[in-house]
C-alpha cells in the first residue's frame, strides 16, 4: 500500500496538466502513444462519470473525461471543437472561460465583453433582439419593430453597435429637420416625437397634437383640422384672428367693421364664444371716451345712442341726452361755455359733471394774447392732438416777418424763445443773439436796448468793429489812429469792456517779441499796415538772407527759415545748424563739439575742409608713438582711427605688410618698438631682435640647406613674407 501512494503521487508529480488534475492517465491516453485516438471521442460517454474523490475510472466505465465536471459544460458547437484551440498548453486549467478569451470581439466593445448576452453555443444568430432592445429601454415598437437593425447601428463593418442613446431625435433629427409642413424647426417643436407622434405606428401620421401655441377653445374647439389649415399646409397657417375672420369682419354692419375702420384684431371686442357675442369694445374707455366705466357705464344699450350716423363712428352726439335748457341753465358762469357735443368731449373728456376743463391744467396754459382768442382758432380741426409748438399756429407770422427776416437768419420756429404771449409780438428779446454776434462787456449793458446798435434796421447791422466804432477811430488822436495806420479791429488793442484801459500785447498775437524785435520799429514791420503782416522769416529778412556769404545761404541752399538756425538775438549770434549732417555728418567726438562751431570753422564757414588732415594734419605731425609723419602714415585718420576717440586704433598691419595680428606672430609682441626698432623710420624694421630669431649661430645651423642664406632682416622678410617656417 505504502509503495502505491508513493508510485500515485509520483505520477501525480510528473503530471505535465498541474497536479491540480487530478485523474487516472489512461481515463484519456493509452499505453501505445500520448497521443489520443480519434475514436476515443467518438466513443466517449461522458455519463460515465469518473470516481469523485480519486478522479479514477469506475472499474466498469469506459474510458473519457467530462467536461461537465469543470465550470464549463461543453454545449452547442462547442462540442465539436478541437480541445487545444481552446486550451493552449497542457495545463487545461489555464484555459479562461470568458467568452472573449477564445472568440476576437467583432463589436468592437461596443456592446459588452459577453458574447452569451446575445448569442448561445449552438450558432452566432441573435434570436432575442426585441428583448435586447426592451433591456435596454427602447423596446422595439410600430416601425421600429420591422425596421432593419443596419437603419439605426450604421457602422463601416455592419458589426459595431455603437449605443445612439434612446431618445427620438438620436435618429431622426433628419426628419425633424427636413419637415416643412409643419416646419418642427421653425415652429420650435419638441425632439421628442412621442409627444405627437405613436411609437406603436407606421408613419408619421397622429392625431395627438399638443395645440398650446394656440389654444383651441370654444368656438375652436373644432375636430377638423382642415377647417383652418385649409391648404394642407400646417407650417404657414396664420395665428392672427383676421386671417382666418377677414369674411366676417368684411360682412359686419352692427357696427359696420370696414367702414369704421375697427381693428382687425378680433380679441379685442370679441372671445371665442360661438356666434361673436358677448362683445365689449372696452378699449373706448381708453382711447375714446369711459363708457363701461363712470358716469355713462349702463347709461347706454347700442352703440346707435351715442353714435346717430351708423356710417361714421368718428361722429357722435351728446345733445340726445342733455337738452339745452338744463344743460346751458348748468353751465352758468362758465366761461367759453358752448353747447355742441364737441365742446361736452373737450371739457368732460371722462364724462365726469365734476371734471371741468381747465386750460391751464394741460400742456399749455392760456396767458396774454391767447386769453382772448377763441377756441375755434386754435381746435379747428377738433381739441384732441391739437399741436402747442408755436409753429403750428404762427407759421404764416414767421415767413412773413421781414425785419429781421427770420428765415433769412433761420431763427429758430420757437417764438417764445424771443417773443411773450402780449399781443403785436412786443417786447420781444433775442436771448440767442450770441449765436450771431456775441455781447460781452460794454455790449451787454445795452443787450435790452436794440436801437441803439440797430437803429429799427435788423438786417443791414454791421458785425465787425469798424462798422459801429467808425467815428471813435477817426477821432482818436493820442496815438492818432489814422495817421499810425492802426488796425480797424479795435480788439487788438481794446477789450470789450470800457476804451481803456488799451494794451497791445504783441505776445497775445502770433508773433510774440523776442530778442533785436523788442527794440525794432513797429513801422519797420508793419510799414504797410498792421492788418495782414506776415510772420515768416523771409518776408523781412530775405535782403539778410540774400548777402549773407560766412556761409553763402544761397550757395549751399540753405533753409530761408532763419529760426532753423537763428534766434532773434542781434547780429544773428548764437546760431545753430540742426541740418549739420546735410552737408558733413557729425558723430562720435565731433558730436560733442557740435555746438562749438569756431573749434572747426575758426569764423570761416566757406573754406573748412571736410576731410580729416584738413583739421588734423598738426595732431598727424606731431604723434609719435609711432611717428605718423615719418612712417608715412595715411593721412585718412579713418583708416586707423573711429570718430570717438584716437585710441584704441587698428592698423591693417597684415593685409598691407606682414600678419601680425594673425598668424604665428599674433600676440607676440606687446609694441610697435619691438620690431620697428628705429622709430623715426618705421620702414626699418628687425627680425633678429626678438625671441628665438637672435641667436646667430642656432639659425644658420637650422638655415645650413638654404642657398644665399644671410642673417638679415629684410632676408628673413624676403623668405618668410607671411612668418611661417615654410
Amino acid at each position: 500500500m505504502i509503495l502505491l501512494v508513493g508510485l500515485t503521487a509520483n505520477l501525480y508529480a510528473q503530471n505535465p496538466h498541474s497536479p491540480d488534475l487530478q485523474i487516472d492517465c489512461a481515463v484519456c491516453h493509452t499505453s501505445d502513444s500520448w497521443d489520443i485516438p480519434s475514436e476515443f471521442w467518438r466513443n466517449n460517454d461522458p455519463s460515465q462519470q469518473a470516481q469523485v474523490k480519486t478522479r479514477m475510472e469506475e472499474p466498469d466505465a469506459k474510458k473519457g473525461f467530462d467536461h461537465g465536471t469543470t465550470d464549463f459544460p461543453l454545449e452547442g458547437q462547442h462540442m465539436m471543437v478541437d480541445c487545444r484551440d481552446c486550451h493552449l498548453s497542457l495545463v487545461f486549467s489555464e484555459a479562461r472561460n470568458e467568452c472573449y478569451s477564445c472568440h476576437t470581439d467583432m463589436h468592437n466593445q461596443t456592446v459588452g465583453m459577453d458574447c452569451g448576452r446575445c448569442h448561445d453555443t449552438d450558432n452566432w444568430l441573435v434570436a432575442n433582439i426585441s428583448q435586447l432592445h426592451y433591456d435596454n429601454g427602447f423596446p422595439l415598437m410600430g416601425a421600429h419593430y420591422v425596421t432593419d437593425c443596419y437603419d439605426c447601428h450604421i457602422s463601416d463593418t455592419d458589426l459595431r453597435f455603437d449605443r445612439i442613446g434612446n431618445d427620438c431625435i438620436n435618429c431622426h433629427m433628419d426628419e425633424y429637420t427636413a419637415t416643412t409642413n409643419p416646419s418642427h424647426m421653425g415652429a420650435g417643436y419638441p425632439t421628442n416625437c412621442i409627444e405627437c407622434h405613436s411609437i406603436n405606428g407606421f408613419d408619421w401620421t397622429t392625431e395627438n397634437i399638443n395645440h398650446e401655441f394656440f389654444p383651441l377653445t370654444s368656438g375652436h374647439q373644432i375636430e377638423n383640422c382642415a377647417e383652418c389649415h385649409i391648404s394642407g399646409d400646417y407650417s404657414n397657417t396664420p395665428n392672427d384672428c383676421y386671417a382666418c375672420h377677414q369674411e366676417d369682419y368684411n360682412t359686419a354692419i352692427n357696427p359696420n367693421h370696414l367702414s369704421q375702420s375697427f381693428p382687425t384684431d378680433c380679441r379685442q371686442c370679441h372671445t371665442t364664444d360661438p356666434d361673436w357675442t358677448p362683445a365689449r369694445y372696452v378699449s373706448h374707455d381708453v382711447e375714446f371716451f369711459p363708457i363701461y366705466s363712470g358716469s355713462h357705464n349702463g347709461e347706454w344699450t347700442e352703440c346707435l345712442d351715442c353714435h346717430a350716423n351708423p356710417a361714421n363712428y368718428a361722429e357722435f352726439n351728446c345733445l340726445t341726452c342733455h337738452p339745452n335748457a338744463e344743460t346751458t341753465q348748468e353751465h352758468e358762469g362758465i366761461d367759453g361755455f358752448s353747447y355742441n357735443s364737441t365742446a361736452c368731449l373737450a371739457c368732460h373728456p371722462t364724462g365726469s359733471a365734476e371734471d371741468n376743463f381747465n386750460h391751464s391744467l394741460t400742456g399749455f396754459p392760456l396767458t396774454g394774447a391767447h386769453l382772448a382768442s377763441e377756441c375755434m382758432e386754435c381746435h379747428s380741426a377738433g381739441y384732441a392732438g391739437t399741436p402747442t409748438d408755436c409753429a403750428s399756429c404762427h407759421t404764416t407770422d414767421f415767413n412773413q416777418t421781414v425785419n429781421p427776416n427770420h428765415n433769412a437768419l433761420g431763427l429758430s420756429m420757437d417764438c417764445a424763445s424771443c417773443h411773450t404771449t402780449e399781443p403785436e409780438w412786443n417786447p420781444a428779446t433775442f436771448a440767442n443773439h450770441n449765436q450771431y454776434y456775441a455781447l460781452n462787456g460794454a455790449h451787454a449793458a445795452i443787450a435790452n436796448d436794440c436801437a441803439l446798435c440797430h437803429n429799427g434796421d435788423y438786417i443791414n447791422t454791421s458785425n465787425t468793429c469798424v462798422g459801429c466804432h467808425q467815428e471813435d477811430y477817426n477821432n482818436t488822436t493820442d496815438p492818432n489812429h489814422t495817421a499810425l495806420n492802426f488796425s480797424t479791429d479795435c480788439v487788438v488793442c481794446h477789450s470789450e469792456n470800457a476804451w481803456e484801459p488799451a494794451t497791445f500785447d504783441h505776445n497775445q498775437t502770433s508773433f510774440a517779441l523776442t530778442g533785436a524785435h523788442l527794440t525794432t520799429n513797429c513801422l519797420g514791420c508793419h510799414e504797410g499796415g498792421y492788418e495782414g503782416t506776415p510772420t515768416d522769416c523771409e518776408s523781412c529778412h530775405t535782403t539778410d538772407y540774400n548777402q549773407a556769404v560766412n556761409p553763402n545761404h544761397n550757395t549751399l541752399g540753405l533753409s530761408m527759415d532763419c529760426a532753423s538756425c537763428h534766434t532773434t538775438n542781434p547780429d544773428w549770434y548764437p546760431a545753430t545748424f540742426n541740418n549739420h549732417n546735410q552737408y558733413y555728418a557729425l558723430n562720435g567726438a565731433h558730436a560733442t563739439i557740435a555746438n562749438d562751431c569756431a573749434v572747426c570753422h575758426n569764423g570761416d564757414y566757406i573754406n573748412t575742409p571736410n576731410t580729416c588732415v584738413g583739421c588734423h594734419l598738426a595732431d598727424y605731425n606731431n604723434t609719435s608713438d609711432p611717428n605718423h609723419s615719418t612712417a608715412q602714415f595715411p593721412l585718412d585718420c579713418a583708416s586707423c582711427h573711429t570718430e570717438n576717440a584716437w585710441e584704441p586704433s587698428t592698423f591693417d598691419h597684415d593685409g598691407q605688410y606682414f600678419p601680425i595680428y594673425s598668424g604665428r606672430h599674433a600676440q607676440a609682441w606687446t609694441s610697435c618698438a619691438e620690431c620697428h626698432t628705429n622709430p623715426g623710420n618705421y620702414a626699418v624694421f628687425s627680425c633678429i631682435d626678438c625671441h628665438e630669431h637672435n641667436n646667430q649661430a642656432d639659425l644658420a645651423d637650422k638655415h645650413s640647406n638654404v642657398q644665399d642664406y644671410t642673417f638679415t632682416s629684410l632676408g628673413c622678410y624676403t623668405c618668410h613674407p607671411q612668418g611661417l617656417n615654410d
